[in-house]
């Protein structure tokens, strides 16, 4: 018997939801997938300045702990935490809105 792969559980799962259990589902998928981002973006930022998570970290006034988990994406960066990062590697902050897709 062939084993089931990720995305056909995946799919099962999401068969398998009310419609409010899978906008939750969207939902958090959504904010998760842009805290990913936003720490990519964060990170990549970071490594073009040539410093380290604890050289940021020591600028941000916070630790190195803090800047892996943005960079991780374990945790929604908030505007004045941005607004540090951006501080700290002379950088400004840009927000894009655009059409869903």
């Amino acid at each position: 018997m062939p084993r089931t792969t990720i995305d056909e559980l995946k799919n099962r799962r999401l068969g398998a939801m009310t419609p409010g259990q899978r906008a939750a589902f969207d939902q958090t998928h959504d904010t998760t997938r842009l805290a990913l981002e936003v720490g990519e973006k964060v990170r990549n930022a970071r490594e073009a300045a040539g410093l380290s998570q604890r050289d940021l970290a020591a600028r941000m006034g916070t630790s190195q702990a803090a800047v892996a988990r943005l960079e991780a994406g374990g945790v929604g960066a908030t505007l004045t935490t941005l607004q540090k990062v951006a501080a700290a590697l002379d950088l400004k902050i840009t927000v894009d809105l655009s059409a869903a897709s």
